[in-house]
């Protein structure tokens, strides 16, 4: 089955950035692969630092992860979707490109070439790596526990690749087999809302798991589109 024709405006906003943007030389599933074994391989290394991980120190995990969702949410509604000053370029790449590039009636990638558009740039892998990462774990480190700094460094680093891989897959096309998998609809479904670019300054900013948009009263539903049709 041939995938419906992209809408003009997004198949004009596709063309101009493709024309100007991505260098000759970018290679897609190297990009992916960068990012996933880069990633993997910090994960694996710190994991073969832990050693007798006693049961309060495993409380790292959930209490890593609980952050990292909340640092996702509030740096998605904040800086890329509004102009910070020192954060223009982020806020340049995500809502002036990506959210155009990108929209709930065209969601799926062409090809590899537009990996550039779905994933970090890998230097935010180093970045993410060095300067959060890496300092909140030494933190631990020395005020907790070794363990501690170890299972905060694979479990954030475990949270970041999760947050790409998830990602890539709401823009795979529709009839991927993984983008049929019933966690990855209900999912994809739940960031598709956020491509809307009518909401997607109100509403979804959690891009892996819903938990801050459940906290923070930013789930959409069918209830809130009829209270403004009334307005």
């Amino acid at each position: 089955m041939s995938a419906a024709p992209l809408p003009e405006h997004v198949a004009r906003f596709r063309t101009e950035y493709r024309r100007t943007e991505p260098g000759k030389r970018y290679i897609g599933w190297a990009h992916f692969a960068f990012t996933s074994l880069g990633s993997l391989g910090v994960i694996a290394f710190a994991v073969s630092q832990l050693s007798g991980v006693r049961p309060l120190e495993w409380l790292t995990v959930p209490g890593s992860f609980l952050l990292a969702n909340v640092a996702e949410y509030f740096g998605h509604r904040g800086p890329m979707h509004h102009r910070t000053k020192g954060l223009g370029l982020v806020y340049r790449r995500h809502t002036q490109q990506h959210h155009h590039f990108f929209t709930h009636e065209a969601m799926a990638y062409e090809s590899s070439h537009d990996f550039r558009m779905v994933l970090f740039p890998p230097v935010l892998l180093l970045f993410f790596l060095g300067a959060i990462a890496t300092p909140i774990g030494a933190l631990l480190f020395a005020v907790g526990s070794p363990n501690m700094g170890w299972l905060f460094v694979a479990t954030a680093m475990g949270y970041f690749l999760t947050y790409e891989w998830l990602h890539f897959c709401y823009h795979l096309p529709a009839e991927h087999p993984l983008a049929r998998l019933p966690l990855l609809v209900k999912l994809r479904t739940h960031h598709t809302v956020h491509h809307d670019l009518g909401r997607m300054g109100r509403y979804h900013f959690n891009i892996t798991f819903p938990i801050c948009d459940r906290l923070f009263g930013t789930l959409w539903s069918p209830e809130d589109q009829a209270g403004a049709q009334k307005r």
